[in-house]
């Protein structure tokens, strides 16, 4: 059977960054994400006994080694194994915007391919499952993709990871005024993925341990904020448990800087803006891109501001996204 799934991207509040299983994705803590409603990936699945192995193709190329095509093969297999088969499958996947270049464009995509996947080999499983599926492609952010609107990532306590998946806290349309501004300055892919990151941030920073001491708090402001729509906790806190993310990779041995410039000069200008009373939040995965939440009323002031800085390239004025769907218009 032939499937395709689109999934939107997501933005973590409430950051992951490092596991307590390398094999089972599962995470040092737990996190809290919003769904992009114009970030996507679409993916169609077949799996068919004319192929004598398994195909990749993203973003209209051919992907036959690398890290990506391994983890897609492995994935496939997890996917195999649970369907009791072994045929070989065809893998076509784009996104809509830059891919590797830190906006979870592998969230997205795993969470694609573990949806669409699983459809394609005959599986029914409920959204516990997918999620579960989604985390063991080698993206844990995968988990949260499927879910749409705000999701948290449970870290669980279990060994199997058995209670380590995500389950929706807020509807896409529960806070209709909620925007995500994402401020594009590269497109170049990132020399560090965020997987190889956060093991070597795991492994040598001396302030790691400072980081998830830190994290209970901010989950329990974010999902008071969320549950008030008290925008400036929500904000302030996604802003400050950021900076403290890229502290520990900073200082990382060797350091994993993934600023450029650019991002730099963002953050000076939300940070000018805000004293001036115009009231955004600036949040950065593993990557130069600076994505800046605020309301409705400030998203055009705030986006005309961000289109007259030179280095930004675009923008993508964002609500909060929906859960992952299926549909028969398929990539081939």
């Amino acid at each position: 059977m032939k499937t395709t799934a689109i999934v939107n991207s997501n933005i973590a509040l409430v950051k992951y960054w490092g596991k307590r299983d390398e094999k089972l994705i599962l995470p040092n803590n737990s996190n809290i994400s919003v769904a992009y409603d114009k970030l996507n990936t679409i993916t169609t699945v077949e799996f068919n006994l004319d192929y004598s192995k398994d195909i990749f193709i993203l973003d209209s190329n051919e992907i036959t080694d690398g890290p990506v095509f391994k983890k897609t093969t492995e994935h496939l297999n997890i996917i195999r194994q649970k369907a009791g088969i072994e045929t070989r499958a065809k893998v076509v996947s784009k996104n809509n915007f830059p891919t590797a270049a830190g906006l979870a464009s592998s969230a997205s995509g795993f969470s694609a391919l573990a949806f669409a996947g699983s459809k394609a080999a005959g599986l029914n499983l409920d959204q516990r499952e997918l999620s579960i599926l989604a985390r063991l492609s080698g993206s844990g952010s995968a988990s949260r993709s499927l879910i749409g609107g705000f999701a948290e990532w449970m870290k669980g306590e279990k060994a199997d990871g058995s209670d380590s998946y995500a389950i929706q806290i807020a509807k896409p349309d529960y806070w209709p005024e909620f925007r995500i501004i994402v401020a594009i300055i590269s497109e170049a892919r990132k020399k560090t993925s965020s997987t190889d990151g956060m093991n070597l941030t795991v492994k040598t920073c001396p302030l790691y341990q400072g980081w998830l001491n830190t994290i209970e708090q901010d989950l329990e402001n974010v999902r008071k904020g969320i549950a008030e729509k008290n925008f400036t906790l929500i904000g302030s806190t996604a802003e400050f448990n950021c900076l403290k993310m890229h502290a520990t990779m900073i200082t990382t041995q060797p350091s994993l800087i993934y600023w450029m410039p650019e991002t730099l000069e963002i953050i000076h200008s939300v940070l000018d803006w805000r004293k001036q009373g115009l009231e955004g939040y600036f949040t950065i995965d593993a990557g130069p891109q600076v994505k800046i939440i605020c309301l409705e009323k400030d998203v055009e002031e705030i986006n005309n501001k961000l289109c007259s800085i030179p280095s930004v390239k675009k923008t993508i004025i964002c609500k909060v996204g929906k859960e992952a769907i299926l549909t028969d218009n398929h990539l081939f």
